[in-house]
């Protein structure tokens, strides 16, 4: 029907149909090939291309968003007779040129159309130029209006790739992906690719076994959960030095060895594998192993495998009631699966939440409309991988009770603040253009009101010694649910090693023994809230002492040879080994630079070519889970010295000659200089002439030997023991008969204003300067290497005004002197200055306060000077001065650019008077001081004890058991800690530790005499006390009862009767269990428990059994040493005696003459495959098989072999060749006949199975 919208075959192309029936044989317009996405440097020519079908034949029209494209010269519109393809090109491209193209093709039954972005990558300062305004309303609008937008949005823009890449890609491919790279990459001859991929491999295997014996397991690349890129592959190397590059695109990518690198190598064994890191759009391409030169593994990297990072993170919104709040995000790439969440709670568009995209793909945007107080909080917006998350902050109008108190500023402050990234990338959240809300008539403060927090005690980082339990606690302030653990990011469960524990409002994590696996970032997270902290398990690595002290020898080599530091180390735990020279960080890679590599057992740092740069103090941290070790060693290189440091000047003394001056080399390649070769070469000639050989300690020398009228080059040599230098060479120098005037001085700058700058200088002396006819003065914006001339002529005077000044711009000046010989050189560039009017001094600061203190430091924080009171501050200078003292000094260099600072290295207990003066280029302020002294010693907290609902105040040890006794306190200072026992001090086996915040009991093997009452006092320095006691009581497992005696009182029954343990007579309550065997049960089992006698009577005794009996004492802590009777107790039964008669037997006939179960049967195989003829053969005695090929016996054939199992009969033939095919033929035998089974083996040649499924293809 007329209008009706028609589905086109290529995803983003719109067709409407302009008739109600289309006459067959024609159709509407359709594209076969649609224009792709492109990103384009700036100043190069874009052409985009579209394949349109229809008939009869569409016609075709090219516009962007601002209309028609009619400027020819800038756009060329072709399409060849009779061709589908219609072109459009852009001629230098420019930063208006960025915009969304869209291509119509219209004939008499419907149209059709589709668009494709063109973005201009600016360079230099073109950058930052001024484009064509959009409003964001309307820019929105055209997202949601324009029917003719893409629907997947922009790929990203499409290299250039080398088609020999390509081919590479497809020999290491798998076979299901040659038909994708086949058509990304356009080769439509599939045939033809299999024939040449098959030559190619040929001549590849030529080339790759001169380095490699054998590549095999090969994985191609493939995208983690975390965003790392993994591709591997197992190389057997002839030669284990070989170099091993990585390449990307066909150029050279530098790798590291550890995770600290983008791009990175692991080598286990012959498994190499590589990782690309924080991935970007432009890590999409072709990424290939080489060893030497030789090509071995290539694979690829697709732009769409490559998660989306947020570019324009979201930005806190602030929004009135029945106002509507916008929030905007832009991602790198698209992004069709994001969603949006309030709360955690995903958004589902409605009436109150609209969600929309940009024509790209990139800028996601939510407004929601009618705002409530309830809708105030964080909004995100999630990719899977990354995220973004913002408030947004409801006014309540001129309501005033509604608006954020001082508390919930400061806490919006100190929890939310600058987290807008999900990922946990901390980003500012600051106010941008993408995030605001529709303007309305109340005030509002610009900070948020945040969630209160759930914890009355958070998670604490934790140190632990490896192998040793941890236990994680937190508390809650009220209860919200048993809530979940986790484990950098993945939640923990039981089968982790760990226990999980509730008590009241307590939540605790234990483990057993700590492992370093173990260590990590942990959190608990119960509803919304979440409390994190750090476990550390320590088991560091460990040097050798004899290593260490080799190294401290210095290393020391002569330039261009290589050097080689190895430091052998044991860790039980992974190892990551970090070089520094001279505190810089040692960047390992393959080339000349240096190479870093960390083995099982060893770290080594390798300079295939030592230079002076090279030189100097080298130190390796290793690092693991557990803890670091540190070693350091000193390189000295030694090479010839660096030419003497320039410029060379040349001073003509008109007819007393030339003198020369220059200054030592910079570095004389650790050897003393010994003296310095002059030369001189005259314009127009090839040859150097040596005038002279002044000593190391002189900088001049003096050729007389010079021609007045020529022109001449010098060139000066250093020489040390290991030879000459480079030379320093001067420019060319005329000996003239009279010299030109020398340059003025720097100007100095009088006035600056934004109507002009005055400038003032000092005549130049010496000769030539004595008849100065004027000065001509030049300009240059800093940064700039172009002078411009203020002057066409030359000024008399020697201060100047410039007025061709633009306010805001920063200038420099020279001055250069005019005598009737010409002008002279240019003098020294004055002091940048700004063209603009003077600044005021800033005015003094505000709400100056103390925020902490501490025994060496003292922090402060200070508002910003009331902008009424004079301009903006540009720093500020904290001052510092001692309660007795009258003279104010700084405490840092230059400014500090934020509003807080904190004063260290303070003598403790010492009063302080501090002050803060803003500054700016127009001077000083008014300094703000505060009243009071400022102590330097922190907040004094009274001693008290941290007990919870799970401490016990009576404890009870088996003897001889480790005792450990953690009490947490909380004291500021650290109070002095007492432990007594029984009122008494402890005894010196037992062991007590303090640090912050916990004090401990340890007695290494408890004993009886440890029990009694134990008391713990915290005493601070003002004498505050507290007190904590608890009781410990040690026992031991009782000792074994005394022999049994057995008697019969009554028939079935027996007593038995034992002496008793000599502990029962102790303080621990003690009792019995008698445990019974029989002879017809071999097991233990008791008979009675909890027996408070000596004695106990067994019945249902049985004759003809027999029975051992057992006691065991038992108490609290265990059992004891059981007493066994010595002979087991039996009741004698008789038996009546009976007769039994056996049947007879006799043995069955089994012979049988030989027949064939299973028998041969045809194989048709490839050749080089394996072939196995298996049977199964019957008969008995048991028949013997033998194999015949063409009536040929195959006893003793070199390359088939044959088994015989249980009557399973087998030829196996390992690789067949065209001569093993033929007739085969078993035979069994045995003494009562034979059988025979036969067979046909049929063996192809490769290039026949080639052409069978290459036919088996086309028939397809």
């Amino acid at each position: 029907m007329a209008g009706e919208r028609r589905k086109s075959s290529l995803h983003g192309v719109s067709i409407r149909q302009l008739v109600d029936e289309i006459p067959e044989g024609c159709s509407t317009p359709d594209f076969q090939q649609k224009p792709v996405p492109m990103a384009l440097q700036e100043g190069k020519n874009a052409i985009l291309r579209a394949v349109v079908c229809g008939e009869p034949r569409p016609e075709v029209h090219w516009e962007s968003t601002q209309g028609a494209l009619s400027n020819s010269s800038k756009y060329q519109i072709s399409s060849a007779p009779g061709s589908k393809e219609h072109v459009l090109q852009i001629n230098k491209l420019t930063g208006e040129d960025t915009d969304l193209y869209r291509c119509t093709a219209v004939n008499v039954y419907g149209e059709a159309t589709c668009a494709t972005r063109l973005l201009v990558i600016e360079v230099g300062f073109r950058k930052s130029r001024k484009r064509h305004k959009e409003t964001q309303e309307g820019r929105w609008k055209g997202c949601q209006t324009s029917s003719w937008a893409l629907g997947n949005g922009a790929p990203p823009p499409k290299k250039k790739v080398d088609l020999q890449q390509v081919w590479q890609l497809l020999m290491t491919a798998d076979r299901k992906d040659y038909e994708r790279i086949c058509l990304k990459y356009g080769i439509v001859d599939y045939r033809g690719m299999l024939r040449k991929l098959q030559e190619m491999r040929k001549e590849h295997e030529d080339k790759v076994a001169k380095y490699v014996n054998a590549v095999s397991n090969l994985r191609h690349i493939r995208v983690s959960k975390e965003g790392v890129a993994t591709f591997d592959l197992e190389l057997d190397l002839k030669y284990s030095g070989s170099n091993i590059y990585l390449c990307k695109d066909g150029e050279m990518v530098p790798y590291g060895f550890d995770n600290q690198t983008k791009h990175s190598l692991r080598r286990l064994g012959k498994r190499y594998q590589f990782q690309i890191r924080d991935l970007h759009l432009e890590d999409a391409g072709i990424y290939q192993v080489k060893v030497e030169d030789v090509q071995i593994f290539s694979t690829e990297l697709d732009a769409s495998a490559i998660p989306s990072r947020v570019v324009v993170p979201l930005a806190e919104a602030h929004c009135e009631e029945q106002g509507d709040a916008v929030f905007e995000c832009t991602l790198s790439s698209p992004c069709p699966h994001a969603a949006w969440s309030f709360r955690h709670r995903p958004l589902q568009p409605s009436d109150r939440y609209e969600v929309s995209v940009s024509p790209d793909e990139l800028t996601h945007r939510l407004v929601v409309k009618g705002v409530r107080v309830s809708d105030m909080g964080p909004y995100s917006l999630s990719t899977g991988f990354h995220g973004s998350s913002a408030w947004l902050v409801v006014g309540a109008g001129k309501d005033k009770s509604l608006l954020p108190t001082r508390a919930d500023h400061q806490l919006r402050r100190g929890g939310l603040e600058g987290r807008s990234d999900i990922s946990g990338q901390g980003r500012d959240a600051t106010q941008s253009p993408r995030s605001r809300s529709k303007p309305g008539t109340g005030g509002f403060s610009t900070e948020a009101r945040g969630p209160l927090g759930h914890f009355s005690r958070g998670l604490t980082d934790t140190e632990v010694q490896h192998g040793a339990p941890a236990v994680l606690s937190c508390t809650l302030t009220r209860d919200l649910g048993p809530g979940a653990w986790f484990k950098d990011g993945v939640k923990l469960g039981s089968q982790d090693g760990v226990t999980f524990e509730e008590e009241g409002l307590t939540r605790r994590l234990r483990i057993p023994r700590a492992q370093g696996t173990q260590a990590g970032k942990y959190a608990f997270v119960a509803g919304s809230q979440r409390s994190e902290a750090t476990l550390r398990v320590h088991d560091r690595p460990v040097i050798a002492p004899d290593v260490t002290e080799s190294l401290r020898e210095p290393l020391v080599v002569k330039a261009g040879k290589p050097v080689t530091v190895k430091i052998p180390f044991q860790s039980h735990l992974p190892v990551q080994a970090a070089w520094k020279k001279d505190g810089v960080e040692v960047a390992g890679g393959s080339g000349r630079g240096p190479q870093v590599a960390l083995g099982d057992g060893f770290t080594r740092l390798c300079l295939p070519s030592a230079g002076r740069k090279d030189g100097g103090r080298y130190s390796v941290t290793l690092s693991s889970e557990g803890g670091s070790a540190w070693a350091e060693v000193t390189l000295q290189v030694i090479d010839k010295p660096q030419p003497p440091q320039g410029p060379l000047e040349v001073q003509d003394r008109h007819g007393a000659g030339v003198c020369l001056h220059w200054r030592p080399p910079r570095d004389d390649g650790g050897q003393a200089l010994e003296r310095y070769v002059v030369e001189r070469r005259q314009a127009g000639r090839s040859t150097w002439l040596k005038v002279g050989e002044p000593p190391a300690d002189s900088t001049t020398f003096t050729d007389t030997h010079v021609e007045q009228g020529k022109k001449y080059t010098f060139r000066v040599r250093a020489v040390t023991s290991e030879g000459a230098g480079e030379a320093l060479e001067s420019a060319e120098v005329l000996v003239a008969p009279e010299a030109l005037p020398r340059p003025p001085s720097a100007p100095a700058i009088q006035a600056a204003s934004s109507q002009g700058i005055t400038l003032t200088w000092t005549a130049p002396r010496g000769p030539g300067s004595a008849h100065i006819l004027g000065y001509l003065i030049e300009k240059r914006k800093k940064g700039s290497n172009t002078w411009t001339a203020v002057n066409a002529q030359p000024v008399p005077e020697r201060r100047w005004t410039v007025t061709d000044v633009r306010q805001g711009c920063q200038y420099e000046f020279r001055v250069t002197a005019v005598s009737p010989a010409g002008p002279g050189e240019p003098g020294p560039p004055s002091d940048a200055v700004f063209a603009r009017d003077p600044m005021r001094v800033p005015g003094p600061v505000r709400e100056l306060q103390v925020t902490d203190t501490s025994h060496t430091s003292i922090t402060l924080s200070w508002a910003p000077p009331d902008a009424q009171d004079g301009d903006a501050a540009q720093g500020y200078v904290v001052e510092l001065r001692g309660s007795d003292g009258l003279q104010w000094s700084p405490c840092h260099p230059g400014t500090v650019p934020a509003t807080t600072f904190t004063v260290k290295g303070l003598r403790p207990q010492e009063g302080y008077f501090v002050r803060v003066t803003a500054v700016n280029d127009g001077g000083r302020g008014q300094p703000t001081a505060l009243d009071t002294v400022v102590q330097a010693m922190p907040v004094t907290v009274r001693p008290k004890f941290l007990m919870d609902s799970g401490t016990k105040d009576s404890r009870m040890v088996r003897a001889g058991d480790t005792v450990r006794v953690p009490i947490s306190f909380e004291a500021a200072p650290i109070p002095e800690v007492t432990w007594l026992k029984d009122g008494l001090p402890l005894p010196k086996r037992n062991v007590t530790s303090t640090k912050e915040g916990l004090t401990q009991l340890l007695i290494p093997a408890a004993s009886l005499s440890d029990s009694g009452l134990y008391t713990v006092v915290l005493r601070s320095l003002q004498g505050e006390e507290a007190t904590y006691r608890f009781s410990l009581r040690v026992a031991a497992c009782p000792r074994a009862p005394g022999p049994i005696r057995l008697q019969e009182n009554v028939p079935g029954t027996v007593t038995a009767e034992w002496e008793a343990s000599p502990d029962e007579a102790g303080e621990d309550p003690l009792y019995y269990e008698v445990l019974m065997r029989s002879s017809a049960r071999g097991r233990w089992q008791q008979a009675a428990d909890r027996v408070h006698t000596n004695h106990y009577t067994f019945l249902g005794v049985l004759p003809g059994h027999e029975y051992h009996f057992r006691v065991v004492a038992k108490n609290e802590l265990g059992a004891s040493l059981p007493s066994d009777t010595s002979e087991p107790w039996r009741i004698p039964r008789h038996r009546d005696k009976f007769t039994v008669k056996a049947p007879g037997h006799r043995e069955p006939d089994l012979s049988q003459k030989p027949r064939f179960l299973v028998g041969l049967r045809t194989h048709l195989l490839p050749q080089g495959c394996e072939c196995c003829m298996s049977c199964a053969v019957q008969g008995w005695p048991r028949p013997h098989v033998t194999w015949f090929k063409d009536d040929q016996s195959l006893a003793g054939h070199p390359t088939a072999y044959s088994t015989d199992v249980l009557g399973v009969c087998s030829l196996v033939i390992p690789s067949v060749s065209l001569r093993d095919g033929g007739q085969y033929k078993a035979v069994a035998e045995n003494a009562l006949g034979q059988a025979v089974s036969t067979a046909t083996l049929i063996v192809v040649g490769r290039e026949e199975e080639e052409e069978e499924e290459e036919e088996g293809g086309s028939e397809e």
